[in-house]
């Protein structure tokens, strides 16, 4: 007799839900698919010849420990190079703070276990990491969205929010922002609003995740202080990645966080994984020391301005009037906003037809139903020549599905305005 799984899955399995962007991503198989989904660094930024050999070196030199497991906090000379990074950055902390961890996703995942129980209150800005949303989701957590606009979340709204969630019997645990160019809408959160979000953590009594996997990738304007460099509380947990700035296949990534947080992570994350990729930390560790990373962050950057360059000239060129798009000043994504009532995952399986994808932005939204209109393009992975082409058959779909749309509209109004007319003077003359 055929077994019938599903009774024995649990509550929380039930709720889970496939991520867009990772079905998308089996599109990138398929012949002369031009993919903006993905959310991929550029394979020539991956500096394969100093990896291998800083590979070589470290097994050579120490290849027992290297191959051995690892203590959960993560390798110390990488916790003390990080910590000596963050605070060029303006984020002044030690390696005692620090837990490296297996890429920032698990972060997320780690401290939706320590804080969050079924049915609490994570804050998110509409839209938002689609990870995030899955990850604190499987822990079903409940979500209040704060709309944003070009300063990231929208403040004025988030603390008329605030105050009344406070009230309730269960108040949020969690506020996760991305305050640098935010995956999917590119847009960055201004200093006087990352103060605000700390005292308004301050206030009313929540935790901040900021989670800023993009902050070195700024093409122009000036570099923003973390939120957490003003948290004098340690209310304020940051999170971060080699991900995009060296490369995503070592999964390397690092919390920082106050002494009793990340005890509780590091309990949490022994019973996950025990420690992260030790190879991986080793050639992170090596990377810093021998002075590449700088020089690395520079040449990423400069590869992917000329990307984002490319992608805005060519949304200037091809796209009819009526799509409005957001202008970031760094990072790896366009969002884009379609005349309203337009869905776009209609308009997703026409672009596949002419072999262009992109990623719906309802995926990015904690209510499904919202989003409907939006869309996420990234330009850092596709070709310089695949951003114009694949602009241009965009470019031609969204003009065909309005065009499309204002035929059935006139129609429409010519049918409404026939029987108008039946039922008029007008009409029996």
């Amino acid at each position: 007799m055929a077994i019938n799984l599903t009774r024995h899955f649990s509550d929380r399995t039930k709720e889970l839900r496939a991520s867009e962007v990772r079905e998308l991503l089996k599109l990138l198989d398929v012949p002369d698919m031009i993919s903006f989904a993905g959310g991929f660094p550029n394979p020539e930024t991956f500096p394969a010849d100093i990896v291998r050999e800083i590979l070589n070196d470290v097994l050579k030199r120490d290849g027992g420990q290297a191959l051995q497991y690892g203590i959960t906090e993560g390798y110390a000379p990488l916790r003390e190079a990080v910590a000596a990074r963050m605070k060029k950055k303006g984020l002044d902390c030690t390696k005692e703070e620090i837990l490296i961890v297996s890429g920032s996703q698990q972060a997320i995942d780690l401290m939706g276990k320590i804080f969050i129980d079924p049915r609490d209150i994570v804050v998110v800005t509409a839209p938002t990491y689609l990870a995030a949303i899955t990850g604190f989701g499987a822990l079903q957590a409940s979500f209040e969205s704060i709309p944003i606009d070009q300063n990231n979340m929208r403040m004025d709204i988030f603390e008329e929010r605030i105050k009344k969630l406070a009230k309730r019997s269960n108040p949020p645990e969690i506020v996760y922002a991305l305050p640098n160019f935010q995956n999917p809408a590119g847009v960055t959160m201004p200093e006087k609003n990352r103060k605000k979000l700390v005292d308004l953590a301050s206030e009313y009594d929540f935790i901040v995740l900021e989670d800023d996997p993009y902050g070195e990738l700024r093409y122009f304007g000036e570099h923003l202080r973390p939120i957490k460099s003003y948290d004098d509380e340690d209310r304020v947990v940051y999170m971060s990645t080699f991900s995009k700035i060296l490369s995503p296949g070592l999964r390397v990534g690092w919390v920082v966080a106050p002494e009793d947080i990340l005890k509780k992570l590091v309990i949490s994350k022994q019973s996950t994984d025990v420690c992260t990729n030790v190879i991986g930390q080793r050639v992170a560790h090596e990377y810093i020391i021998r002075g590449h990373i700088d020089p690395q962050i520079e040449r990423i950057k400069k590869i992917y301005s000329r990307k984002m360059s490319l992608m805005l000239n060519g949304m200037d060129e091809f796209m009819p009037e009526g799509i409005k798009w957001m202008k970031p000043e760094g990072g790896m994504f366009l969002w884009v906003n379609l005349p309203e009532g337009t869905d776009s995952s209609d308009l997703l399986k026409k672009a596949l037809k002419k072999r262009v994808a992109f990623v719906t932005g309802r995926a990015f939204f904690a209510d499904p139903r919202d989003g409907l209109s939006t869309m996420r393009l990234n330009f850092t992975h596709p070709s310089d020549d695949l951003i114009v082409e694949g602009l241009r058959r965009l470019g031609s779909v969204i003009n065909q599905e309005l065009v499309s749309k204002w035929d059935k509209a006139s129609e429409s109004d010519d049918k409404k305005m026939e029987d108008v007319l039946k039922g008029s003077s007008i009409g029996r003359s």
